[in-house]
């Protein structure tokens, strides 16, 4: 199964998300969404699944975090992480070198759902791909019209029987550098 992911769009849809996302199935907004009509003309694309960002309204309706089985793997869905995205990168370079789970991390890993085999953020408007406590973590970066240096992305899922695969997918010309594609083998599944 192929999930497309989007955050940070505020309330612009880029019609390049049509060809960088083609083949999803299903696609998750990671908040900050702006307006209903984003998210129209996503599901004119597949079914969406939205949270809500700083920026939506709380009557949009969109809850603040969203667990989804999708094609059979656990995904967790929140705007904001408990902690900075940069605090992320480094304790999963930390765990990485050491074989443990560094304490103040704690409290993040307890923010999600324990059963997530994959967390969907945004907020940064920085697209971010790890692996940290045996959860893939993906920030598709924003969607919406320019702001910072950064770029402006989306990303793709895709979900086999053994393993999640997540790419960032660039909505226009970047010189920058861009996280690799990873992949992170499933747990047990039977």
């Amino acid at each position: 199964m192929i999930i497309g992911l989007v955050s940070d769009t505020h309330a612009f849809f880029d019609p390049r998300l049509e060809e960088a996302l083609r083949g999803a199935e299903v696609i998750v907004h990671a908040g900050d969404v702006g307006s209903e009509d984003v998210l129209d003309e996503l599901r004119r694309m597949a079914p969406v699944h939205a949270v809500r960002g700083n920026v939506d309204p709380p009557g949009a309706g969109w809850p603040l975090t969203l667990t989804l089985k999708l094609g059979g793997v656990v995904l967790h869905a929140l705007h904001i992480l408990p902690a900075a995205q940069s605090d992320l990168k480094r304790w999963a370079d930390s765990a990485r070198a050491s074989g443990s789970i560094p304490k103040p991390a704690g409290r993040l890993l307890a923010a999600v759902d324990p059963a997530a085999e994959v967390v969907v953020c945004g907020h940064s408007h920085e697209p971010c791909l790890l692996t940290f406590g045996g959860v893939l973590w993906v920030n598709p970066g924003s969607a919406g019209r320019k702001r910072f240096k950064l770029p402006r992305t989306c990303a793709l899922l895709n979900v086999s029987h053994s393993s999640v695969e997540a790419e960032i997918v660039a909505l226009e010309p970047y010189a920058g550098k861009l996280p690799r594609p990873l992949r992170l083998k499933r747990r047990n599944r039977v």
